[in-house]
């Protein structure tokens, strides 16, 4: 959350895509208000890819953003990061993100993504995590939403207490079609980190955006 007054609307949460510079990542931060980044590890192994998170999440935190490691703990752990997000669907994914929560309680945020269905985002939100993702990390290619996903979005932010976030399109514009479902955040990343897209340009649009058409939440 940026050091400003938080907008009482849909928030952005930016996913970091495969590839990207930790400067240019920490230079997005600077278009406006951005309440987390999650980092995902792509192809990098390990130490890569601590070295990347090491690399971020001062930047991120000096912002006012939450810094989110998308896998390891450890890492997480390590880079002094906010929190981890899980990767929790189908098989055994509620029983790893109930470990998760109980292990690094109070010291990480712990957030979900994986369901791909009301009865798996059920399951995975009774254990309790401070928010669910609706969406696949690089499925961002078409300019508008996953209409799965802004389904899932619209029957859980009427449903469920707990956060969830919800995977844009590669269009600025597709931020306004997921914050009329009532979701808390619409992440992006191919609109902001795209080929040709100057990513703190476009960060202020996708706010300017979302300050003119996205729905108010009450209190």
């Amino acid at each position: 959350m940026n050091p400003t007054q938080t907008p009482a609307r849909c928030r952005l949460v930016l996913i970091a895509p495969q590839g990207a510079k930790p400067q240019a990542l920490v230079d997005a931060l600077a278009g406006g208000d951005v309440a987390s980044l999650i980092l995902p590890s792509w192809d990098m192994d390990d130490d890569a890819f601590q070295r990347h998170a090491e690399a971020v999440v001062p930047g991120a935190q000096a912002a006012g953003v939450a810094a989110m490691i998308a896998g390891e703990a450890r890492i997480a752990m390590r880079a002094r990061a906010d929190g981890i997000h899980v990767e929790a669907g189908g098989g055994n994914g509620r029983r790893a993100l109930e470990e998760a929560i109980e292990k690094h309680q109070g010291k990480l945020m712990v957030g979900a993504g994986g369901a791909t269905s009301r009865d798996e985002a059920l399951e995975l939100g009774e254990a309790r995590p401070d928010y669910l993702f609706f969406g696949r990390f690089g499925y961002d290619n078409k300019p508008e939403p996953h209409p799965r996903n802004l389904k899932l979005a619209a029957w859980w932010a009427e449903m469920v207490q707990i956060p969830c976030i919800v995977l844009g399109g590669s269009d600025i514009a597709s931020a306004v079609e997921v914050a009329r479902t009532g979701a808390d955040f619409v992440a992006l990343s191919e609109a902001v980190f795209g080929d040709g897209v100057e990513p703190a340009g476009a960060v202020a649009r996708a706010n300017a955006i979302l300050d003119a058409d996205a729905p108010r939440f009450e209190g």
